[in-house]
């Protein structure tokens, strides 16, 4: 018994260290290079580069931690004074759905990621989005990207 205990302390003291490097944080030139449709707003290049890198975590809403309804929740009132719901379920009922071709910046993007999960990105042009990705934080993605492009969903204008 105290042997597996010693065995479970030292594997878990071992993990416990393991952390997963920083993202690199982009700077404002490197953000208007990469990402040329944000340069034409301050706003939205201020604002992601304000949340670039912040982790995801379910339930946050904080830079310390953001799920993907409270980033859009967030980004919605910060740059459109504009009042959201907090989850992704209540977020996909408001606003116009829209083709994806007559998207615009500000729109939200909504994906089925499996059966019961859905995900939320605020679209900023040329087919990209941002959002609080699980596994990278809030980042920056393409619609073209294999993955989102089969679980995509649907467009909505909330503005």
């Amino acid at each position: 018994m105290i042997r597996q205990s010693v065995y479970i302390f030292v594997l878990l003291s071992l993990f416990g260290c393991a952390s997963s490097p920083p993202s690199s944080q982009l700077t404002k030139q490197e953000i208007k290079a990469k990402h040329p449709q944000l340069s034409q707003s301050d706003d939205y290049q201020s604002y992601y580069q304000e949340w670039q890198g912040v982790p995801y975590k379910y339930g946050g809403s904080t830079k310390t931690g953001v799920d993907c309804s409270a980033f859009t929740q967030d980004a919605l009132v910060s740059l459109h004074q504009l009042s959201l719901p907090r989850t992704t379920e209540y977020q996909a009922s408001k606003g116009i759905k829209i083709p994806l071709a007559d998207a615009k910046k500000g729109d939200l993007v909504f994906f089925k990621t499996s059966v019961k999960v859905r995900h939320v990105g605020v679209y900023i042009g040329h087919r990209e989005f941002m959002h609080a990705s699980t596994s990278k934080g809030v980042i920056i993605s393409s619609l073209d990207n294999p993955y989102w492009k089969k679980a995509f969903w649907q467009v909505r204008r909330v503005l």
